[in-house]
Order: C-alpha cells, then structure tokens, then sequence
C-alpha cells in the first residue's frame, strides 16, 4: 500500500472506531495479529474494543499525527470519553471524563493489521477519573 492508501485506510478505521462499529472490523483487522507484542485474534481485540465502548460510550479517537514507513504506521491520537460503568476499577462519577495521548503503531500486511501496539499514560488516566 502506498502511503496514500495506508493513510485512507486508517483514517476509515478511525472512522468506524469512532462509530462503534466494530461488525466491518475484518476489513482492518487480519484474523490472526499481534497486541501488544502477544498473539491475538481479530474477535480478542473487537472484544476489547466493545468492552471498552461498553463501558465509556463516548469513547473518541482523534487523530493528531500520522506517519509512514512502509507497511508500518505510527499514530498519535488524543482519547477522550466519560466512563458510565466502572472501567479500569474506576467506578463511574458521572462526571470525571478523561483526556489522554495514545501513541500506536502498527503494521499492514495483504491490506490489514497484523501487528498493533498501543501504549497511553494509564496513571494520568487514572488520575484525572478519580481526581
């Protein structure tokens, strides 16, 4: 894919994330990838995906920075959401939302991720939930 088409194809991602539509994830998701540097599933992600969602329904991705290096792509995006459910141990305020950096990289193989990494500051999203 060429970075044009890498960026089109992450920006639709992005796109259905911000949906919540995680039924059409085959078309991103290869159905045997990496999280984190551990074997995963498409079905384990979109579990974790929904989980997530489930627990803040507002859950948003925004992208701010998008780069290319051949079939891999790094993101930094800015996640905001207020929790409904207890989410992280947090129990839910009603109020508290957070706002946190995500940086994430993946790479794309036969036009899907086979490998992605995700990595966000889980102490200042815990601090601004329970502030």
């Amino acid at each position: 894919m060429s970075d044009s088409d890498l960026r089109a194809f992450y920006l639709r991602y992005i796109e259905a994330l911000n949906a919540h539509k995680f039924d059409g994830m085959d078309e991103f998701i290869d159905d045997r990838t990496t999280l984190n540097g551990e074997p995963a599933t498409r079905d384990d992600l979109i579990a974790v995906q929904q989980q997530d969602v489930d627990a803040v329904p507002d859950l948003h991705w925004e992208l701010r920075e998008l780069l290319f290096d051949g079939d891999r792509l790094a993101a930094r995006l800015v996640n905001t959401g207020t929790p409904a459910k207890t989410w992280l141990g947090v129990t839910p305020t009603g109020a508290a939302s957070f706002e946190i950096t995500e940086y994430a990289i993946y790479q794309v193989r036969g036009g899907r991720f086979v490998h992605m990494t995700a990595l966000h500051d889980a102490g200042e999203l815990l601090r601004q939930l329970t502030g």
